[in-house]
């Protein structure tokens, strides 16, 4: 028994570096293989949300390859409605954008001769130490030529995610049989349809939810904005809806903005910084009243994770990462909550790596206790 326990150890600790090896290199060849794998992760991702949907079209007499197809369509309308609202009235706004510049420019320059003599104390300190700092301007491509480049690319990865998308949704159904008919257990067969269902339901319900609470946070930022008389409001309620997709990071950045906007168009800095401190308390009271209350606990996820997993597809994937990030996050999850967690810190202790990690015993044999 000592030696197939100290076996099963060492088994683990492999699987403990295997794990971390994996964790640490998989970024570099998912961000080198962006063409490859962004699309099967994001189409994976559409699936998940657009396969509840299609099940009701098909439980309505749509067959199955119509049901997919009209899925995939709603969630393209939905898109481009977004991004009508949104690019439209930033086209319209994009005229007043050098008056808006140069307010800025006048802003900060009577905050630099406020502070005028903090530069002047940085001068000195500079030539006392002997620090002689030299500016190195790197030739970069312009913005024109770099959405050039990248168009054509960006185009051909949205073909395929489309594609992908509507091939997997339109074969979840055999999917699904396969995996209860083809397993030769019959158990493994039932926990196999459970993990799926699982993941399904929890990723599909949480990004409904969430679209929901975000759209009546950009409507209420619409109607902010039109009453404190900002102009487009229209577009300030959509770019709050899709940048709270992002957690912490979309809010500080609609903040952001909205502060830059208001001080380059407000007579004062005062009035312009109402808009960023009016849609921050707005923030405040969602994300920590409204946003738990109506997730509850069965969405409730660690922020630390949340923070490790944004940063992590942000640096692989970039915004589209950020966008997936607690979409895959919640996906895994809910596929470990069936598979089984693996008990790292427990590990460093002695305890088993899969399993409970106050008697040891394998969680396998503890019954689900939720209803059928």
């Amino acid at each position: 028994m000592t030696f197939a326990a100290q076996e099963l150890r060492l088994i683990s600790a492999l699987v403990v570096i295997l794990g971390l090896g994996l964790f640490l290199a998989l970024p570099f060849v998912l961000s080198i293989g962006s063409v490859v794998f962004l699309p099967v992760v994001t189409a994976l991702i559409l699936t998940i949300v657009l396969s509840p949907l299609a099940d009701r079209l098909s439980a309505l007499g749509l067959p199955n390859v119509l049901a997919s197809l009209a899925a995939l369509l709603v969630m393209l309308a939905v898109i481009v409605l977004a991004a009508m609202l949104i690019l439209q009235p930033a086209i319209n706004l994009f005229d007043s954008l050098p008056a808006i510049v140069d307010r800025l420019g006048e802003r900060f320059a009577d905050l630099q001769r406020q502070f005028y003599w903090l530069g002047e104390a940085n001068r000195q300190i500079a030539e006392i130490t002997g620090d002689k700092s030299r500016e190195v301007v790197v030739a970069t491509p312009s913005m024109i030529e770099q959405f050039a480049y990248a168009t054509p690319s960006v185009v051909l990865e949205t073909l395929l995610t489309f594609l992908m998308a509507f091939f997997m949704v339109e074969a979840r159904v055999r999917m699904r049989r396969r995996l209860l008919l083809e397993r030769s257990d019959f158990g493994a067969s039932i926990k196999a349809a459970r993990v799926i269902r699982e993941v399904q339901d929890r990723v599909a319900a949480y990004i409904l939810t969430v679209t929901w609470i975000n759209a009546g946070v950009g409507v209420i930022v619409a109607l902010g904005a039109w009453a404190l008389g900002l102009e487009a409001p229209v577009m300030w309620g959509g770019l709050a809806a899709i940048l709270n997709f992002l957690p912490y990071i979309g809010p500080l950045t609609m903040v952001g903005l909205l502060a830059l906007f208001g001080v380059g168009t407000a007579d004062t800095v005062f009035v312009g910084i109402i808009p960023a401190a009016a849609y921050l308390a707005l923030h405040a009271v969602e994300s920590n009243a409204i946003t738990p209350s109506i997730l509850g606990k069965r969405f409730t996820m660690n922020p630390v994770m949340i923070l490790i997993a944004l940063s992590y597809f942000t640096w692989i994937w970039g915004v589209l990462g950020a966008l997936l990030s607690v979409p895959i996050l919640l996906t895994l999850t809910a596929f470990f909550d069936h598979v089984g967690r693996p008990n790292l810190v427990g590990f460093l202790f002695g305890e088993p790596l899969f399993g409970d990690p106050v008697t040891g015993e394998p969680t396998d044999d503890i019954p689900d206790p939720r209803p059928e």
